[in-house]
C-alpha cells in the first residue's frame, strides 16, 4: 500500500521546506551536521517504531515486501547488492535434486 494522494502532498510539502533549510543553511557546515542527525534521529524514530511493528508477521508476506524493496530501491543505509543477498537467504532450501521447494 502506498501514500495517499493527500499523504503524497503532505510529504512533498515537509521535505520541500527540509530542502529549503538546508539551502538556507548551506556554507555551514555545523548546522547541516545537526539537520543530517536530526533526520537520521527522525529516522530511527520511524524505523524502530511504526515501520517495525507494521512488518508482515508471515515470512511469505516479509519475503514479499523484501523482494519489493530490493526492485525498487533497496532500503535507506543497505546496499542493494546486501539486500539482495538476505533475499537470497530466504529462499527455500533446494531439494535434493536441486529444484527449489515451493514456498
Amino acid at each position: 500500500m502506498s501514500l495517499t494522494p493527500a499523504q503524497q502532498t503532505s510529504l512533498g510539502r515537509a521535505l520541500g521546506e527540509l530542502q529549503s533549510l538546508a539551502d538556507e543553511i548551506n556554507g555551514n557546515p555545523e548546522a547541516l551536521l545537526e539537520l543530517l542527525r536530526q533526520l537520521e534521529g527522525l529516522h530511527r524514530t520511524i524505523q524502530d517504531g511504526p515501520f517495525r511493528g507494521s512488518l508482515p508477521a508471515g515470512r511469505n508476506q516479509l519475503f514479499e515486501l523484501l523482494q519489493n524493496m530490493e526492485s525498487s530501491g533497496g532500503w535507506p543505509y543497505i546496499p542493494r547488492l546486501q539486500l539482495r543477498t538476505f533475499i537470497d537467504l530466504m529462499q527455500p532450501d533446494p531439494d535434493p535434486e536441486g529444484q527449489p521447494l515451493p514456498v
